[in-house]
């Protein structure tokens, strides 16, 4: 059965000013209520992401699941506690969860370092770090992109940082980013290789709103934490993995 939005959430007080009260968006949008779900409008496509590990245990690709039925819009669990995950089942007022968002607000590319290639270069915002581990496969891609002259080590750093859900890693060729276009949607990432449920995958530059009303960076992948414990609000820290979170407990 298709989920939507909790009794209540459709329009949190916090909407952005030009919103509030018309039931208006413009463009598939994630908007982080306070201390409460996300709200998903513009008929975001949901689907589980799964990594898949190679021989060693190392990140090596993803496999997508069938799509998960849901109305066009609906809530998705930021506190790690509803018994209706992924959905909202308004757990949150129940736990006195406290989803303060403390992320910087600043384009990615004032957050992140870059290390310099033959070829490419790669920036890396070790802050937004979801703990998918694609960087580490084949000597790491800090040590890749130094040997980007190289065709096979080229396509395999490409592969690998695209491969990065949270956005962390991008590859650049002089001023500009050599990145997947990836279809609007939102993934459950599911992580066997750590026994553990991982981040909701942002895709597709779809628009994150926070909840005074500021809109974030719109970016091709981002991870948003569903744990509830990221002291990154909203964005993944990886603190999933250190508590071992599962959606399905």
């Amino acid at each position: 059965m298709a989920r939507s939005e909790p009794k209540g959430a459709s329009e949190p007080e916090n909407a952005p000013a030009n919103e509030r009260g018309t039931g208006q968006r413009t463009g598939p949008r994630v908007v982080v209520s306070k201390n409460g779900p996300y709200l998903v409008s513009g008929g975001v496509p949901l689907s589980r992401q799964t990594i898949v590990a190679d021989a060693e245990g190392g990140s090596q690709s993803w496999r997508e699941s069938e799509p998960i039925a849901a109305q066009k819009r609906y809530a998705l669990c930021r506190c790690g506690h509803s018994k209706s995950k992924p959905f909202c089942d308004g757990s949150h007022t129940k736990v006195g969860f406290d989803g303060t968002e403390t992320a910087s607000r600043e384009p990615y590319r004032e957050q992140a370092q870059r290390t310099q290639g033959p070829a490419l270069d790669l920036t890396d915002a070790e802050g937004l770090c979801a703990f998918a581990r694609f960087c580490d496969p084949n000597g790491q891609v800090w040590n890749q992109v130094e040997q980007t002259d190289d065709a096979q080590v080229r396509a395999t750093f490409v592969r690998q940082v695209n491969d990065c859900p949270s956005g962390r890693l991008v590859a650049w060729e002089r001023s500009k980013p050599v990145e997947q276009s990836l279809p609007v949607s939102i993934g459950l990432v599911e992580d066997p290789p750590q026994g553990v449920s991982g981040p909701l995958w942002l895709r597709g530059s779809v628009q994150l709103v926070a909840g005074d009303g500021f809109l974030y960076e719109r970016r091709n992948r981002v991870t948003l934490c569903r744990c509830g414990a990221s002291k990154n609000k909203p964005f993944c820290d990886g603190s999933h993995a250190a508590i071992k979170f599962r959606d399905d407990r």
